[in-house]
């Protein structure tokens, strides 16, 4: 809990900081990375820095949280601190973060604080904001301790890649055992795994991708997709130099499994599972659990995509919902759809939707804004509204 007098500093000082705090963070990760190169080469992504969505999610971040420590609880909105928390220590976790690298980010983003805001800076701005971020922290170190006692396993072992399927042009599934061996954890269906990967330049960039197999599988599987450059955005450096440098024999380097877009108790729970493009990865996962699981509730299965060409593991992921007693599949493409699909985006307002429907998405984020705007007119709690966003979370970032 924020301290009265602090919960008063930062109600009174948050609109100025909140205005502030795109500058804040962009001159906080060049101080970061000015005085640890290292970071930048081997921690955080280059492509999501070059983009700039990183500051954006991080100033989303302290923003929302802030917000929410001196709310009253009754306007409180339903994604509460926990829930935001939980998903960025998933996160710290299959990057291997430590509790020290959070007095190196403190250091960083507070000068970068004073930098920005001068002389309105005073004592006790300082003090009370020192006390969101430690209360911030030292959530997530707790968090993060847990999950890494969880795992049980070092942060990075090596998996040797014993399969490579092409399943579009731009969509490449490896298999993947690990070299030692020795037994694996078992992952929860919707989880993904962290891939290091050295560059040509000598960097040792991290990405993680869904793992889009069954779980209990003996061979661990991950979709990746190629990220082509544009006008605004970098090429996705990693996903193209798997694409173009690992084949079969290649050995990998992975973390244990993290993420919170999981099925948690879902017996005789009727299920949406939205997605779009390559958000399929981790919906293909919880389908394969479902039917190895033989759930019987209903399961509404909805994914867009440009094609059906577009559209990876397609086979998987009607297979699987066709294995399941009640459920039904909504396909949308925007070119060359057939008669048991329909052409354009997807419009949720004639798929019925079962009461007391608990739903998971995962794609793009207009898509996943769409989507969770239609299940709640239709009468789904915003609570049992789930997500995954690839990448930095600016859907926090806009809210």
């Amino acid at each position: 809990m924020l301290s009265e007098q602090s919960a008063a500093t930062v109600r009174a000082t948050l609109p100025a900081v909140g205005a502030a705090i795109g500058e804040i963070t962009e001159r906080f990760y060049a101080g970061l990375f000015a005085a640890h190169p290292d970071l930048l080469r081997d921690l955080f992504n280059r492509g999501n820095q070059a983009a700039g969505t990183q500051r954006q999610a991080l100033a989303g971040s302290i923003a929302a949280f802030a917000t929410r420590l001196v709310q009253p609880a009754q306007d409180r909105p339903q994604d509460r601190p926990d829930a935001m928390l939980t998903r960025i220590a998933h996160k710290h976790a299959s990057l291997g973060i430590a509790p020290e690298q959070y007095a190196v980010v403190h250091e960083h983003l507070f000068a970068a604080i004073a930098d920005v805001l001068g002389e309105a800076v005073t004592p006790e701005v300082a003090a009370a904001w020192d006390e969101v971020y430690w209360l911030m922290a030292n959530a997530l170190i707790a968090i993060e301790r847990r999950l890494y006692e969880e795992s049980g396993g070092d942060a990075w072992r090596e998996w040797e890649v014993v399969e490579r399927v092409r399943e579009t042009e731009d969509v490449v599934t490896f298999g993947l055992r690990p070299v030692d061996g020795a037994p694996v954890r078992d992952f929860r269906a919707g989880q993904y795994v962290s891939v290091r990967t050295h560059l040509p330049d000598g960097a040792r960039q991290i990405r993680q991708y869904s793992l889009s197999g069954a779980p209990g599988a003996e061979v661990r599987r991950i979709s990746v997709k190629r990220v082509p450059g544009g006008a605004t955005t970098p090429e996705g450096e990693v996903s193209n130099h798997l694409h173009a440098c690992v084949r079969e024999g290649s050995v990998l380097e992975l973390s244990e499994p993290y993420g919170d877009l999981v099925l948690a108790d879902a017996v005789g729970t009727p299920l949406l599972l939205a997605s779009a493009g390559i958000g399929v990865t981790p919906i293909v996962a919880m389908l394969a659990h479902l039917a190895a699981t033989g759930h019987d509730a209903p399961v509404t299965v909805v994914h867009a995509d440009r094609s059906p060409a577009d559209h990876a593991l397609r086979t998987d992921h009607q297979a699987y919902a066709a294995k399941l007693p009640d459920a039904s599949v909504h396909l949308w493409y925007e070119r060359e759809a057939p008669s048991h699909a329909r052409t354009g985006l997807a419009d949720l307002t004639d798929v019925p939707v079962a009461p007391g429907t608990r739903a998971y998405l995962c794609g793009p984020l207009p898509f996943m804004r769409a989507v969770r705007a239609q299940l709640i007119e239709k009468g789904v709690a915003p609570a049992d509204v789930h997500y995954e966003v690839f990448g930095p979370d600016l859907w926090l970032a806009r809210a």
